[in-house]
Order: C-alpha cells, then sequence, then structure tokens
C-alpha cells in the first residue's frame, strides 16, 4: 500500500513540477480498536482524485497543461469549483483527513459509492489500467487508515471510471473483478470474495445480524455499457440477470433472519441510466422488498437530488419515457414528478421507493461535498413483520392483454409475479429501530480561496431535521454540536422533516411540487447555486 501511495505521489510530480510544496501522499496511521455504536454513517462518492493536476493551468486542459489567462479560468490550489476538472489529490486528502477529525469518532459505517479515479477527458494524456488501479489502492489505503483500522467498516462500489475503458466492463471473472478484490480485501467480507470475483458485488453487516449493506456492481445494470446484454428475460446468464438473481436470494435471507438492508451503488437506477429490462428488476426488488430495504444510496450524478420508484414503472407504457435521462432538465422533471404525486388520501406508500443521489467530493460540476445520515438506534424493534402486499401489476388495464403478445410476453413486466412485502410498522414507513431519520451535508463554498498558506473549510449546507431535533433528545443527537455551526440558521433546515421513511419523502415532494420557496431550496442545494 505504501508503494502505491509513493507511485501516485510520483505520478503528481512528473505532471506537476511547478507546484509546491508537493501534495501530500496517503497515509496510513496506526489501528484502533472497534468502537461503540452511534447511530450514524458516512455516505462518500466520487472523489476523481488526479495526480496530473497543476494549479494555476488552464482549466481548458482539464488542468494540466497552459497558464490560465484569466483567473476565473486558471487553476486553483484545491480545485476548480464549477469546472470539468477532477480533485487534486491534495483536495481528497483534505476532505478525508476533516473526515476523520471530525466524524471518525461519530459514525458506525462508511458507504463508498466509487469512482476513485479521473476522467478521461483529456486526449492528450489518456487514463491507463494502471494509474487507475494505483489511484484506487491508494484511496482504498486512506480509507483503510481512517476507518478500518478503527473498526469502522467500509463497503465500496465500483463506479464507471474505475474501469478501463470507462463505462465499459465484460463479464467477470475478468480483470477488473481480481484487481479490485485484492484492492478492497480489507473491506469484503471473505464469504463474499468468490462472487465477489465473478460480478463486484458483495454485502456486508455493517450492524451484526441487524443490517446490511449490499454493494451493487451497477456497470452491468448500466446502459452504456455495451459489453453486456442488459438484462433481456430470455439470456438468464446475461451478467446483469445473475447479479439479479442474487440480490433476490441476498434480500431473501436477510428477511428471514428479519435484518434491514441498504442498497448502494455508483450508477443510480432510473430509465434514463440503466438498460430497460435491468430498470424492470431493480423496481420490481425495490417494492418487493419494501419492508426489508431501508433505503437505496448512489452517486455518479453530482448533483444532489432524489426520486421515486413507482409501481407503475412496471406497467407497459408506450412509447417508453426516460424522465431523467441528463442533467439538462432535471430539476423541472423531478419538479414536475413531485408536482403530480397522488394525494396523502389515496396514495398508497406500498408502491413506492425512494433513491438518494448524493453529491460528488470532486468540484465538477459543483462543489465538494459529503453527507452523514442518522439512524434510530433506541427505538424498539419490531418482531411481526412479514405481511404480504398482494403483487400489483399496475393501473393499465390492458397488461394482461399485452402480456400475450409476443412483443411482451418474454419480458421481465409479464414475468414478474412474486407477492410483494410492505409494512406499513417496518422500519423503512415508521420510526423505530434503525430507521432512517435524516442527514448533515457539508461543502465548501469558497473552494476558490484556498492556497498554499490557507486551507478551505467544509461548512453546513443544510440538514434534513426540524430544529428541534438537533437540540437532541434522551442523550442522542443525530448531528454533534462541534460539527454544527454556531448559530443554526433557516437556510440550514429548509425540509424539517422527522425521518427519511417512505412517506415521508412523498410527503416532501408534495410539498416541494407545490411551494416556490421550498422548490428554491431544492434547486440551490441540486446545483450549489
Amino acid at each position: 500500500m505504501l508503494l502505491t501511495s509513493v507511485l501516485v505521489l510520483l505520478c503528481a510530480g512528473l505532471f506537476d513540477v511547478s507546484a509546491a510544496p508537493q501534495q501530500v501522499p496517503i497515509e496510513v496511521p496506526a489501528v484502533a480498536k472497534p468502537r461503540k455504536l452511534h447511530g450514524r454513517f458516512l455516505h462518500i462518492t466520487d472523489m476523481h482524485p488526479d495526480p496530473s493536476y497543476r494549479a494555476k493551468t488552464s482549466d481548458a486542459t482539464a488542468c494540466h497543461r497552459k497558464k490560465g489567462k484569466k483567473k476565473k479560468n486558471r487553476a486553483g490550489y484545491y480545485g476548480v469549483p464549477y469546472s470539468e476538472c477532477d480533485s487534486p489529490l491534495r483536495l481528497t486528502n483534505l476532505t478525508l483527513d476533516f473526515i476523520e477529525k471530525k466524524w471518525a469518532s461519530e459514525i458506525d459505517f462508511v458507504i463508498w459509492t466509487g469512482d476513485n479515479a479521473r476522467h478521461d477527458n483529456d486526449r492528450k494524456l489518456p487514463r491507463t489500467p494502471a494509474e487507475i488501479y494505483d489511484l484506487n489502492r491508494a484511496v482504498a489505503s486512506k480509507m483503510t487508515a481512517v476507518f478500518t483500522s478503527r473498526g469502522i467498516p467500509v463497503v465500496p462500489s465500483l463506479g464507471n471510471n474505475d474501469v478501463w475503458p470507462h463505462n465499459i466492463m465484460i463479464p467477470g471473472p475478468n480483470s477488473i473483478t481480481n484487481e479490485f478484490g485484492s484492492i478492497w480485501k480489507a473491506f469484503i467480507p471473505f464469504p463474499h470474495l468468490q462472487i465477489f470475483q465473478r460480478g463486484a458485488y458483495y454485502a456486508v453487516e455493517v450492524i451484526p445480524d441487524s443490517v446490511a449493506v449490499i454493494s451493487l456492481n451497477t456497470m452491468y445494470f448500466y446502459d452504456s455499457n455495451k459489453a453486456v446484454g442488459g438484462c433481456e428475460f430470455k439470456d438468464r446468464d446475461d451478467a446483469g440477470n445473475l447479479q439479479f438473481d442474487w440480490l433476490e436470494v441476498q434480500l431473501k435471507g436477510f428477511r428471514a433472519r428479519g435484518m434491514q438492508v441498504w442498497i448502494s451503488g455508483h450508477v443510480p437506477p432510473s430509465p434514463g441510466n440503466y438498460f430497460p429490462e435491468c430498470y424492470v428488476r431493480y423496481v420490481e426488488l425495490a417494492l418487493r422488498f419494501q419492508d426489508t430495504i431501508l433505503g437505496h444510496l448512489y452517486g455518479h450524478m453530482n448533483a444532489d437530488h432524489f426520486f421515486f420508484l413507482e409501481a407503475d414503472d412496471l406497467d407497459i407504457v408506450e412509447p417508453a419515457t426516460s424522465p431523467l435521462r441528463g442533467q439538462q432538465d432535471l430539476f423541472e422533471t423531478l419538479l414536475a414528478d413531485f408536482a403530480a404525486m397522488p394525494k396523502a388520501k389515496v396514495i398508497n406508500l406500498d408502491e413506492y421507493a425512494v433513491i438518494n443521489v448524493s453529491p460528488s467530493v470532486v468540484p465538477n460540476p459543483y462543489l465538494p461535498s459529503f453527507r452523514v445520515f442518522s439512524y434510530n438506534v433506541t427505538g424498539a424493534a419490531i418482531t411481526n413483520l412479514g405481511r404480504k402486499h398482494g403483487h400489483r401489476r399496475g393501473k393499465n388495464k390492458d397488461k394482461a392483454a399485452q402480456c400475450k403478445l409476443d412483443a411482451y410476453r418474454e419480458t421481465w413486466r409479464c414475468q414478474l409475479n412474486e407477492e410483494w412485502h410492505s409494512d406499513a410498522d417496518a422500519p423503512s414507513r415508521s420510526n423505530q429501530l434503525w430507521t432512517p431519520l435524516g442527514y448533515a451535508q457539508y461543502y465548501i463554498p469558497h473552494l476558490e480561496d484556498g492556497n498554499k498558506t490557507h486551507k478551505p473549510s467544509f461548512k453546513l449546507e443544510y440538514v434534513t431535521y426540524q430544529p428541534d431535533a438537533l437540540m437532541g433528545s434522551e442523550g442522542v443527537y443525530p448531528v454533534p454540536s462541534k460539527n454544527l455551526p454556531s448559530k443554526v440558521k433557516k437556510k440550514h433546515t429548509p425540509y424539517g422533516l422527522e425521518d427519511l421513511t417512505v412517506g415521508a419523502w412523498v410527503a416532501l415532494a408534495r410539498r416541494m411540487g407545490n411551494s416556490k420557496k421550498l422548490s428554491s431550496f431544492f434547486k440551490t442545494y441540486m446545483y450549489m447555486a
């Protein structure tokens, strides 16, 4: 690991001879003992460290060459906000050092959703597999030092820029699964190593016998990956189908044991990101196991937002719609979806799952960010879960007839008929033991002000909690007072959510779709304007 850190540092030196002092290599401190449960976890994503980043160069060259003619187009010491440049190593080090100092003693586990190599956006300096692996190995060493050495489980996922060429990954076992099996050996439980070799997916019991995190390899669902078949029903050995078959077994097993599960991955599940048949399988499993899944956490998009998977997505609709196919109109599309949310008196919450997409560490195209979730560790467990909600074929009255047609008969929409498991008393629906309660999001608002003598600092951007909740109850604080500003302002608490249950998210979406003020907050946080 030390050799990898040295290689990364040397790589930085070769391309940044003018930078002084040199970017600090990733270091590993001594091992510490495991700690008690705190009821918080970290979600961090899309670091994109770039060993070739050079301060004062032009952002037009991905901050690699030529001096920027104008100050606003010149690479900053710690990065360039709102640009296409990736993170200098000093920014990734700054981020993880800050988290180590402020949060390592306050969290129970880490969900880390990929992209730990630079983008391939410089034709004069193409990426190589060796560089990608070296960067991933170096960041993994830092994560081991900061978290694993303290007994904090870390659950990484493979990003679309963690492979070469980016977006392309053939079915495993292959060189990528072999390499990451080595890079992430400190994170992957031994019983999952064999399945990881096949597809780079696995599960970790972050709270033994109680809570697990399932890390998916979304490369096998991502429609930009032309090396896989796209989960077609007839191709049961497709890499995506094999992963969903495995996921179904995991969810059944965890449910049988009375456990709760977080689903994590890099590319979020949407019609604009996933192959159509992969999307259908994801939606069906998300709704079928709603009483077992606490939430779905993703990265990749770099914009802070949330959206819903709905039972209606399993209907046959022509022409197919792709509401999240890109960021240009993402806000408007989401707002329209929120405004169309059924009223509280008629909505059936069994038919919804919530996808949370976190913003990135890399300031491309916005500002460095991470978030810390809190969850209920004091409530009583509900032991009588197990009610079954009959399979819903959707509101499309013609679906039965459509499924008799050759065009649809052998599709997943017409083949998925398992009973769903949903319960209004499940932790995803009612505040109890393991229920997600909220999160605090941090960012660097003035990254451009950082220099050799002045480090930029992370600030609280906002929290989802009600203001009173930050005062704590029964000695439990969702955010430690040391990590809050001296004065929490209204802009820090615009959502006022009691928890992060499905119903709370649906109610927020409904409010947001009908409130210009609230939707303005949402847009500001999404684009960090």
